[in-house]
C-alpha cells in the first residue's frame, strides 16, 4: 500500500514539474545582446557620451572659425561751425591663412580741410599682406587652437568610449546578478514543490501507521525551512530586477520597470567563456585603451602647447607691407617701377630683455608634459595588472565551478539514494532532509561562483576597455 502512494506521488510531483516547465517557456527571455543593445541606445548616459562628440565637434568649428575672412568698415567725420575738418571711409577685407600670412584688400576716401599730412586725400585702394618673421612664424594662438580642437576631437572619441565602457560594466554586472537571483529562485522553487509533495505523502503515511508522528513534523520543518528561503531569494531577484530597470529606457527617454513577463538567459548564465590569451590582453592595452589613447591624445594637446610656449622666448618682428593705388585705377600700368614708387612697409620689433615670463611659461609646460607621461605609464601598468587579477579570478572560479559540478553530482546521487531508501523503509527523514539540505547548499554555492565568474570575465573586458 505504502508503495503506490509513493508512486502515485511521484508521478504526481513530475506532472507538477512538468506543467511548471511548460509554463515557464511561455514567459519570454530577455537575452544579453538585447539588454546590453537597449542600453547603449537609449541610456541616458549613453546618449550624454554622444554629447561628448558633438561638443567637440563645435569646439572644431569654433577653432576653424578664427580663420573666417573678415570684413571691416569704419567711417569718421568731423564738422565744426561749418567747417569740414574730414571725412575718413575705410572698408578692408582681411583673410587670415593657416600659415601665418595675413592678406589684406580695401580702399580709403579722405577729404576734408584739416587732413593728417600722412593721409592720402582722395581714393586711395591697397593691397597687401602682414607676416611675423619671428615671434608666431611657424604656430600663433589661432593655429594652436585649431590643431588643438583637432586633437580634442580625437579624444573625446576615446572619452566616449570610456564613458560606455563603465556604463555597459555595470549593466552586465547588473544582468548576471539578476540571473544568478533567478537561478536560485528556480532552485528554491522546485525543491519546496518536492518537500511539500513530501511532507504530504508522510502525512498519509502517518495516517496509516507507517510512519511516527516525529516524521511529520520532521518533513513539515523542511517545508518551512526551504519556503523561508524560498522567501528570501524572490525578495532578491525583486530587488535585482529593479535595479536592473535603471538600465531600461525607452527610445524617448522614459525609464520603465522590467516587466514579470521577462526571464534572463539561464543558459547563457552556465555558460563558461573562452578567455583569450593573458598576453594578448595585456599588450593590448598599451596601444588600445581608451585610457591610455585619451593620455597620448592628451600629450599631443600639451606639445602643441609647448611650442606655443616656445613662441615667446623669440622677439616680435612683423613685416607689414601694402601696394598702392589712387583713384580706382586698380593697379593700372603696372610696370618695373611700380612697386618702387607706389608701396607702404613697415616692421614692428619687440622683445622682453629678461625673458622671464617666457622662460616660466616655457618651464611650466615641459613639466606639465612629464607629469602626463608618468601618469599615462601609471594608468598603462595599473590597468595591465588589473586584467592580470581578473584573468586570475576568473581561471580560479572556473576551476571552483568544475569541483562544485562533481560536488553537486555527488550529493544528488546521495540524495537519490537516500530517497530510495526512504521508499523501501530503510532510511530515516531526518538523512533525507540533511541530503537535501547539502544539496541546497552546493545548489547555492554553484550559482554564486557561476555570477563571479560572469562578472570577472566582463570585468576582463572593461579593464582592456573593449566594452563599446
Amino acid at each position: 500500500m505504502s508503495e503506490l502512494i509513493v508512486k502515485f506521488k511521484f508521478k504526481s510531483l513530475l506532472l507538477f514539474l512538468f506543467s511548471i516547465s511548460a509554463f515557464a517557456q511561455k514567459r519570454e527571455i530577455l537575452t544579453l545582446e538585447q539588454y546590453i543593445d537597449q542600453v547603449r541606445r537609449f541610456h541616458p548616459v549613453a546618449k550624454q557620451a554622444g554629447i561628448i562628440i558633438e561638443k567637440a565637434d563645435a569646439d572644431l568649428l569654433s577653432a576653424k572659425g578664427g580663420f573666417d575672412p573678415v570684413f571691416e568698415m569704419e567711417l569718421d567725420n568731423k564738422t565744426l561751425d561749418g567747417v569740414k575738418y574730414y571725412r575718413y571711409n575705410d572698408a578692408s577685407l582681411k583673410i587670415p591663412t593657416p600659415f601665418g600670412v595675413e592678406f589684406k584688400a580695401g580702399y580709403e576716401k579722405i577729404s576734408g580741410e584739416y587732413l593728417n599730412p600722412e593721409l592720402t586725400k582722395g581714393l586711395l585702394n591697397y593691397l597687401g599682406f602682414e607676416l611675423p618673421l619671428l615671434k608666431g612664424l611657424l604656430i600663433d594662438k589661432r593655429r594652436a587652437t585649431l590643431q588643438q580642437a583637432k586633437v580634442l576631437q580625437r579624444q573625446s572619441a576615446q572619452e566616449r568610449f570610456l564613458v560606455l565602457n563603465d556604463l555597459l560594466f555595470d549593466a552586465h554586472q547588473t544582468y548576471w546578478q539578476w540571473a544568478a537571483a533567478y537561478e536560485l529562485v528556480t532552485v528554491y522553487k522546485n525543491f519546496y514543490e518536492t518537500a511539500r509533495q513530501r511532507n504530504e505523502l508522510v502525512k498519509v503515511l502517518f495516517r496509516n501507521g507507517d510512519r511516527a508522528m516525529a516524521d511529520t513534523v520532521e518533513a513539515f520543518t523542511q517545508v518551512q525551512q526551504i519556503e523561508l528561503l524560498q522567501n528570501e531569494a524572490n525578495l532578491k531577484y525583486l530587488n535585482a530586477s529593479l535595479e536592473l530597470s535603471q538600465f531600461l529606457w525607452t527610445q524617448d527617454q522614459k525609464a520603465y520597470l522590467l516587466p514579470t513577463s521577462l526571464l534572463p538567459d539561464s543558459i547563457a548564465f552556465q555558460q563558461i567563456k573562452s578567455l583569450p590569451l593573458l598576453n594578448e590582453l595585456v599588450e593590448n592595452v598599451a596601444g588600445n585603451h581608451p585610457q591610455v589613447l585619451f593620455y597620448q591624445f592628451k600629450l599631443q594637446d600639451l606639445e602643441v602647447e609647448r611650442k606655443l610656449k616656445f613662441q615667446s622666448l623669440l622677439p616680435t618682428l612683423n613685416l607689414k607691407t601694402n601696394l598702392l593705388s589712387k583713384n580706382y585705377s586698380q593697379f593700372r600700368d603696372f610696370e618695373s617701377t611700380y612697386l618702387a614708387e607706389n608701396y607702404k612697409l613697415g616692421f614692428n620689433f619687440k622683445m622682453p630683455i629678461l625673458l622671464r615670463q617666457g622662460r616660466g611659461e616655457y618651464q611650466k609646460m615641459q613639466l606639465k608634459v612629464q607629469e602626463t607621461n608618468l601618469q599615462m605609464v601609471d594608468k598603462t601598468w595599473q590597468l595591465a595588472n588589473k586584467i592580470r587579477q581578473y584573468y586570475n579570478e576568473a581561471t580560479m572560479l572556473n576551476n571552483q565551478i568544475q569541483t562544485t559540478k562533481a560536488m553537486t553530482d555527488n550529493v544528488l546521487f546521495l540524495l537519490k539514494n537516500e530517497n530510495l531508501k526512504f521508499a523501501q523503509g530503510e532510511s530515516a527523514l531526518f538523512l533525507i532532509n540533511s541530503r537535501e539540505n547539502k544539496v541546497l547548499e552546493m545548489k547555492q554555492k554553484q550559482i554564486e561562483l557561476q555570477q563571479k565568474y560572469q562578472k570577472a570575465a566582463i570585468a576582463i573586458e572593461w579593464a582592456n576597455g573593449q566594452l563599446r
